[in-house]
C-alpha cells in the first residue's frame, strides 16, 4: 500500500495569540518597573522602542491575525492594546511634538499642561487615559467568559488606567508627591497584569510544543454559560 505523502505546502495557519502576548509581555513589564522606580528606573521614554515594536506591533499583527480566524474578542482587545502602545510610543517621540508644543523652547520638558492633557485630552478631544480605562473595564467584564489568567490581566490594566490618570492630574495640578504615589500604584497594577499575562504565555507555548503536562489557566466559559448555551438547553 502506498504511502500518502504530506503536502508541507498546504495552506495552514498559527495561533496568533501567543504573539500577542509576548508582545504585551515585553511593553508592559518594563514600564511598569519604570513607574515603579525599581532600581532608579523612570520616565515613559525608556522603552519606547518596545512600545513600538513588541506592544504595537506584534498586537497589531496579532490582532490582524485573530480577525482572519473570525476570533472577534481577541482581535478587538490585541487592536485596541497594540493601537495604545503606538500612542503611548509616538507621543515620546520628539519628531511628533507631543510634549515639546507645550514647552517655549522646544524641549522635551513635561510641562503641567502637557501632564494634565495626556491624562486627559489625548488623540484630539479624546479623554485618553480615561476611556481606557473604561475599555479595559469592558474587556474584564467580558473575560470571564475566558479564564482567569485574562481576569486577571485586564483587573492589573484597567486599575493601572485609572491611577495613571489620578496621578497625572496630580502631577498637573502641582501635587507632585501624590501623583507619585498614583503611578507606581499603575505601575504595581500592571505590573500584576504583565505577571498574568507571562503565566498565560508559559501556558500556551506548553501547548504549542505538545508539553507531556500543562499550566492550566483556569477555564471560565465552563463555569459562566453563554447566553446560546442557555438558550440551547431551555428551548
Amino acid at each position: 500500500m502506498q504511502k500518502r505523502s504530506h503536502n508541507r505546502l498546504s495552506p495552514s495557519f498559527g495561533n496568533p495569540t501567543p504573539v500577542a502576548i509576548l508582545g504585551l509581555c515585553i511593553a508592559l513589564t518594563p514600564l511598569s518597573i519604570e513607574l515603579m522606580g525599581w532600581r532608579g528606573a523612570s520616565g515613559f521614554p525608556a522603552t519606547n522602542g518596545a512600545n513600538y515594536a513588541f506592544g504595537g506591533l506584534l498586537l497589531i499583527l496579532s490582532g490582524i491575525g485573530e480577525f482572519i480566524l473570525g476570533n472577534t474578542f481577541p482581535s478587538v482587545v490585541f487592536f485596541t492594546y497594540g493601537a495604545h502602545f503606538f500612542t503611548v510610543a509616538t507621543t515620546f517621540t520628539p519628531s511628533f511634538a507631543a510634549i515639546s508644543s507645550y514647552t517655549t523652547d522646544g524641549s522635551q520638558k513635561q510641562t503641567p499642561e502637557f501632564l494634565a492633557s495626556f491624562g486627559t485630552i489625548n488623540l484630539g478631544i479624546s479623554f485618553y487615559f480615561v476611556f481606557m480605562c473604561l475599555i479595559s473595564m469592558i474587556f474584564f467584564i467580558c473575560s470571564f467568559r475566558t479564564n482567569a489568567a485574562f481576569v486577571v490581566v485586564f483587573t492589573g490594566v484597567t486599575l493601572g488606567f485609572a491611577l495613571a490618570t489620578g496621578g497625572l492630574w496630580n502631577l498637573a495640578g502641582g501635587n507632585a508627591a501624590r501623583g507619585q504615589q498614583l503611578l507606581e500604584g499603575a505601575g504595581g497594577c500592571w505590573f500584576v497584569a504583565s505577571m498574568a499575562a507571562w503565566y498565560f504565555l508559559l501556558s500556551v507555548m506548553m501547548l504549542v510544543v505538545d508539553m507531556p503536562f500543562t499550566v492550566p489557566v483556569f477555564d471560565l466559559s465552563t463555569i459562566i454559560k453563554g447566553g446560546s448555551e442557555k438558550r440551547l438547553h431551555s428551548a
